[in-house]
């Protein structure tokens, strides 16, 4: 039976979401972002926006059905779902987040202009970033995985993220796959845009050597605790004692550190149940050994139904900070009362917790204020440079023990490393199973623990001071800039349809 072409670049557009998931860690396979890409904008090629749609779409179940399948360990493994149920609830996610591939096929057809010039190369890679933004930050509280800059830390296109941060560098990572297809389509401007093109990716290593942050003061000893506490143990009543006596175990060994960080939620239970007894002690220890503490753990606000997923220092300086961006389906239902309905229905059982406000002051351990972020806190641009320039490092708390073997843990590493590197500042990140790491300014990864073993990772960073071109504008300048692009974009097509409509009229 013989292949149709429509149904060949369907396919192509699906092989091209499962090349695109391959970009991002573990996997690593940076260059074939452009790749993929190239693949799938050839496939919105002269076709009707609909056909656009659908490749977009496949392009999207591909991409999403690898590259976030370990949802089903987290509903399954530790949800306590049935393979059944688990195996919905997964596809029933990666089949909504593949919508906006297909989104972006559709309006990028939509707006393309008819006649083939240099303005062809633009409304692809516009519409891709903005869709981006759009799926990152705006729905469901934002769901920035799988975003395209995310894959390019350590190629030529790294250079600019401290000037245009993710969506930027992303943008330039599209339109390099949006040229490629233009100059395998046509012979204009052939040396041109090859030239242009070269110059986009040299100048990227060129600002990999450039320093936009500076030492504030003299490097300081760190050590990050990694617990190894599984998931279906963590929250064990009679597991209490035994945990919160590791950590200090772990801790009181450490004590030569300026400041020692716990994971997310390493105490397993409320700050109410533990103050008295517990963290008024190990505050005093800490002090006594001039050692800042920063542990996580719950708390409650002014009721019992306001909980925070929360972060505090202990010693020398004591302070609290709650999480703002709350997981949605983890921390919090959105869609009420449907989704609440679904989920009792399947027998999951998640927590309820309450965002924290926007106008925190920033903690301080090693004699330093830092910007903190809880979970996936990290994988938001924009909230990673509040509090800059008094931050002089980022502390990240994670417990990413919710999945397993999987490659989520190695993906949200990678998403943090972005943080660094927007910022210029070295970023702790404690992990409950992994993955622990230093990150250095430029993204290196310093020091890592391994996955899964119950470990001590010190390490000494320097604080920094003063401010990249990103952390002084943010993300909102480039997405404005885009916006302007994809209004001019609109405008031009109107403009080449009522001057073909004015040509008929005028034979």
């Amino acid at each position: 039976m013989r292949i149709s072409s429509n149904n060949y670049w369907d396919l192509l557009a699906a092989i091209a979401g499962i090349l695109f998931a391959a970009v991002f860690a573990p996997f690593d396979y940076a260059y074939l972002a452009p790749v993929a890409l190239c693949i799938l904008f050839a496939a919105w090629q002269n076709i009707t926006p609909g056909r656009a749609l659908l490749r977009g779409y496949f392009f999207g179940i591909g991409s999403f059905g690898l590259g976030v399948s370990w949802v089903y360990i987290s509903v399954h493994d530790f949800g306590g779902a049935s393979v059944l149920s688990s195996s919905l609830l997964t596809c029933l996610f990666f089949g909504f987040w593949a919508l906006f591939p297909a989104l972006a096929g559709y309006l990028s057809v939509k707006i393309q202009p008819k006649k083939r010039g240099l303005v062809s190369i633009l409304p692809m890679p516009v519409i891709w970033v903005l869709i981006e933004y759009l799926r990152g930050y705006l729905v469901l509280n934002g769901f920035p995985w799988l975003q395209v800059a995310y894959s390019q830390l350590e190629t030529p296109l790294a250079g600019y993220i401290p000037l245009v941060g993710v969506y930027g560098s992303g943008f330039l990572a599209a339109l390099t796959a949006s040229v490629i297809v233009y100059l395998f389509q046509t012979k204009k401007h052939r040396l041109l845009l090859s030239t242009a093109i070269a110059a986009l990716w040299i100048l990227g290593a060129a600002l990999q050597t450039i320093k936009w942050t500076d030492a504030i003061g003299p490097p300081i000893r760190v050590s990050l605790i990694q617990g190894n506490i599984t998931q279906d143990q963590k929250w064990r009543p009679e597991n209490k004692l035994n945990t919160l006596q590791f950590y200090k175990s772990m801790t009181e060994a450490h004590w030569d550190s300026a400041v020692i960080v716990w994971p997310e939620t390493s105490i397993p239970a409320y700050l109410s149940e533990v103050s008295e007894w517990f963290l008024l002690p190990l505050s005093k220890a800490a002090r006594q050994h001039k050692t800042d503490l920063i542990v996580s753990l719950p708390a409650h606000g002014n009721s019992e139904k306001e909980k925070y997923n929360a972060v505090m220092t202990l010693g020398k300086e004591t302070g609290m900070y709650r999480k703002i961006h709350l997981l949605p389906f983890g921390e919090y239902l959105p869609w009420q009362p449907v989704s609440g309905f679904i989920l009792n229905s399947l027998g999951i059982k998640l927590g309820k917790f309450t965002p924290g406000g926007t106008g925190q002051s920033l903690l301080k351990a090693g004699g330093y204020r830092f910007i903190t972020s809880i979970c996936y806190e990290d994988a938001f641009g924009d909230a990673g440079i509040l509090g800059l320039p008094d931050a002089a490092y980022l502390v990240n708390v994670t417990n990413d023990g919710w999945f397993g073997d999987s490659i989520e843990p190695h993906q949200h590493l990678q998403i943090a490393r972005m943080r660094a590197m927007e910022t210029g500042r070295f970023l702790l990140r404690s992990t409950n199973t992994g993955v622990t790491a230093v990150v250095a300014p430029d993204g290196r990864i310093i020091s890592q623990a391994p996955l899964f073993k119950a470990t001590v990772l010190s390490e000494t960073i320097t604080p920094m001071g003063g401010m990249t071109p990103y952390a002084k504008l943010g993300d909102k300048p480039i997405i404005l800039v885009l916006m302007i692009l994809l209004f001019c974009l609109i405008i031009y097509g109107k403009w080449l349809q009522d001057l073909k409509k004015l040509g008929f009229w005028l034979r």
